[in-house]
Formats: C-alpha cells, sequence, structure tokens
C-alpha cells in the first residue's frame, strides 16, 4: 500500500516523479555542455597576431572606450559590426572543404574565411600591423591541441594596397606549405621572404588534424 505524505496527501511515487525528471534534465543539460565544450575551443594565429585576434588582445577589455574609434578606427568598425567577432577569435573554422579553398572562398571574404559573422575583417582600412623582418615565425596558439595537417602561407603582392583594396586571390603570392604538426597547444614555424616592404597581408591557412576543419585569418604586417 502506497503511503501519502502527510502535507499534501500525495503518495510518495507520485512526488519522486517530479524529482526524477529534473534530476534527468539536469543530467542531460550538463551532458550537452561537456560534448560542446572541445568543439567550441581552438585556435588562431597570435604572432603576427591575427585582425580579430589584435583587436580582442587590444581593447577586449576597454571595448566600450570611445577613443577607440580615433585610435583604432579598425578595430572600432569589427566591434560595432560584430563583437562575437572578437570574443570568439579562435573559431574562425570552417567544415568540409576539402582542400578546395580557393573555390568554395570568394576574392573580398578571404580574411573572414567567407564567414558573414566576420565580414567586418574583410574591410580595408589602417588596420593595425606587426613589424617584421624578411626572415619570421609564425606562431599558431591551438587551446585544444588539435595538430595540422599543414599551414599554407601567403603574402600580398607587393604594390596591393590594404588600406584602401579587399583581398583576393590573385592579390597573394604563395610563400610555403608545412609539413604535419603533432598535436601541441603552441606551433611555431619558419618563414622565409624577400622583396616586401611596407604594410601587407600575410593570410594563412591552418588544415587542422583531428577533422576537415579550414582556419583562414589575415594578419596585418609591416616589412621594416
Amino acid at each position: 500500500m502506497r503511503r501519502k505524505s502527510p502535507l499534501t496527501g500525495r503518495s510518495r511515487a507520485s512526488l519522486r516523479r517530479p524529482f526524477q525528471a529534473l534530476v534527468m534534465v539536469f543530467a542531460v543539460a550538463v551532458g550537452a555542455l561537456a560534448w560542446s565544450a572541445p568543439v567550441q575551443a581552438h585556435g588562431t594565429v597570435v604572432g603576427p597576431g591575427t585582425r580579430a585576434y589584435q583587436c580582442w588582445k587590444t581593447w577586449g577589455n576597454d571595448h566600450t572606450n570611445p577613443a577607440m574609434q580615433t585610435q583604432d578606427p579598425m578595430c572600432w568598425q569589427a566591434f560595432q559590426a560584430n563583437p562575437d567577432t572578437m570574443w570568439n577569435w579562435m573559431s574562425a573554422l570552417r567544415d568540409g572543404l576539402g582542400g578546395q579553398f580557393q573555390a568554395r572562398t570568394p576574392d573580398g571574404t578571404l580574411c573572414s574565411n567567407n564567414l558573414s559573422r566576420n565580414a567586418s575583417l574583410d574591410k580595408p582600412g589602417p588596420w593595425k600591423t606587426t613589424t617584421v623582418g624578411n626572415n619570421f615565425s609564425v606562431h599558431l596558439y591551438d587551446q585544444a591541441s588539435h595538430g595540422a595537417d599543414y599551414f599554407k602561407v601567403y603574402v600580398s603582392k607587393q604594390g596591393f594596397n590594404p588600406k584602401t583594396q579587399t583581398l583576393g586571390w590573385s592579390n597573394l603570392d604563395f610563400i610555403t606549405q608545412t609539413g604535419r604538426f603533432a598535436p601541441a597547444q603552441d606551433i611555431t614555424f619558419p618563414v622565409q621572404t624577400s622583396g616586401y616592404t611596407g604594410h601587407h597581408i600575410l593570410f594563412v591557412i591552418w588544415q587542422a588534424s583531428h577533422l576537415d576543419q579550414a582556419y583562414m585569418w589575415c594578419s596585418d604586417v609591416n616589412f621594416g
């Protein structure tokens, strides 16, 4: 015989059912979070810093400062367009390109990796630059340690003006393609160039190893 609660008159079994349902909902939610966390953890080129990373690093803790509009107008327009571009600087990826980077990334969308939410990164203008020499290193930080099948590295042609022109494939010189890298949070590799002066765009493609995920970024460099 079922006993009833002295306060409600309801059976203990009927009281347990809502509690059990709540526990199940909570467990599902926790499981979903645990499953999604690794998917959200990716990386970017932090040296020379990509456009989104540079804006986050410089203004992330001060993104409401009106001085950004005059001191760093390209980061300002990016924050106005979509702050999530900077908050999620590590997530500029597309799945399943199968190495068809040029065929599936139209001119004018290279810096955003053809992601509409990151379109502000394609805008030409006075982006802040990192000074490099003819020979420099590219540093990827990958918080999830995915590893790399390879990196492809390009530099905008001499005479291309990042302040007034959007980047297309014909504006790039191919520099190098690396080999594979084992999973690690920090990957660094050398890049050798010659003949470049002034403001250029360093364009890097990272083909991650864990899945067919392609990341594309623009870093603004000044060849001193």
